[in-house]
């Protein structure tokens, strides 16, 4: 028997490295003898580029840049220096998990650290980038970016504008002369992780503000700012991008990397599992094991779990999910390719035991798969697919 175990992060308790060590760990209690396939994914979200340096070969590098608040930092990005690409993580330079929750500003935070890593790609001699969006503290719609690769955003007064997605309500003038050259060089595949638009009620404000700090006042002020900036960069290219799929992503970072970078926008779990060779994993796999921290009627939008199931389902391999918790409507994941859903709570409990146990648990519903696989299949019958009578092997 054959498991391929891809998981995401479980947030604020495990990577998505530790959480398929985890499950491994619990599937070997009952199958000691499978073939366990530990596959860390990603949907672009924080711990994408850990997923992807160890599927891919890339060597991590680090280089100094400034956070979301415009503090010196030091950021990690990810080099295959055989075919020329960069992985980009936009967690690691402007990430939210990087900051306290007092310290959450989405009116002011900037992606400026993220365009100071791929300034460190550039120089490294990169013809591909791999940008990865989601868990920002950002919402200035790749302001921050655009300025440290080069671009000018100026008021009224000819002076450069503030940091933040607030101060984008007094961009007078866009000057792009300035852009680094070699970017008209670079292949940008963008992977996301959400389908949202940039402005609007399901725009990068309205939907994902609240999360890093923003007021229902400040979402009203900066989904105005944000639709001012759209407006100009549209007048300067002459094409609008603000309602791409994905525009919104990172807090519109997805509109920066569409309209400036000439990105392809992909869904996060896709471009992941193209790039580590997922689809080579699967196709002699018995079973698939996936999960993150919430699976819900959102999850359907592009999200780890269901990128793998729908993968799964075209491979007729069964898919399981565990997640850490059942939100609303996760019900309709079964209609994706999901074959079954555990949450990882045994019983109530708060967040922060959750959170504390979250190792334990994993094995433990790995544990329970693993037993309701031999209950299914009868320890002594033969695996149809595979033409095997022990199901450990």
């Amino acid at each position: 028997m054959k498991v391929l175990i891809a998981p995401d992060s479980y947030k604020d308790a495990l990577s998505a490295r530790e959480a398929a060590a985890a499950i491994a760990h619990g599937l070997r209690r009952v199958l000691p003898g499978a073939e366990l396939v530990e596959c860390p994914m990603g949907d672009g979200g924080e711990g994408t580029l850990d997923a992807l340096l160890a599927s891919t070969g890339a060597v991590r590098r680090t280089a100094a840049v400034h956070d979301a608040l415009g503090r010196p930092a030091e950021a990690a990005w990810g080099w295959h220096a055989a075919s020329r690409t960069a992985y980009v993580e936009l967690a690691e330079a402007s990430g939210l998990q990087a900051l306290e929750r007092a310290e959450r500003t989405a009116l002011t935070s900037t992606t400026r650290g993220v365009g100071e890593l791929v300034l460190a790609a550039l120089d490294a001699g990169a013809e591909r980038l791999i940008l990865t969006l989601g868990g920002s503290a950002t919402n200035d719609a790749g302001a921050g970016m655009l300025e440290a690769l080069g671009a000018r955003l100026l008021n009224h007064a000819g002076q450069p504008l503030a940091p933040g997605g607030a101060a984008l309500a007094e961009l007078a003038s866009l000057d792009l002369s300035g852009l680094d050259p070699r970017l008209a060089g670079l292949r940008v595949e963008t992977a996301v992780d959400v389908d949202n638009p940039l402005t609007g009620p399901r725009g990068a404000s309205a939907v994902f503000g609240p999360q890093k700090g923003a007021s229902d006042a400040d979402v009203e002020r900066l989904d105005r700012a944000l639709a001012h900036f759209a407006e100009c960069v549209a007048d300067t290219l002459g094409r609008d991008e603000r309602e791409h799929p994905g525009a919104g992503a990172a807090g519109g970072m997805g509109f920066a990397a569409r309209a400036l970078l000439n990105a392809e926008l992909r869904p996060g779990i896709d471009l992941v599992m193209d790039q580590v060779g997922f689809d080579a994993a699967l196709a002699d796999s018995d079973l698939v094991i996936t999960g993150e921290g919430q699976l819900d009627g959102q999850s359907l939008a592009g999200k780890t779990p269901i990128g793998i199931a729908r993968r799964a389902r075209a491979y007729g391999v069964p898919a399981v999910v565990l997640a850490g918790r059942l939100g609303s409507g996760w019900q309709a994941a079964h209609d994706q390719g999901v074959s079954a859903a555990l949450a990882l709570a045994d019983g109530p409990m708060s967040l922060d035991e959750a959170l504390a146990r979250c190792r334990e648990l994993l094995a433990e519903r790995a544990e329970a798969v693993a037993r309701l696989w031999l209950a299914g299949h009868g320890a002594g019958q033969t695996l149809l697919k595979r033409g095997r009578s022990d199901p450990n092997q």
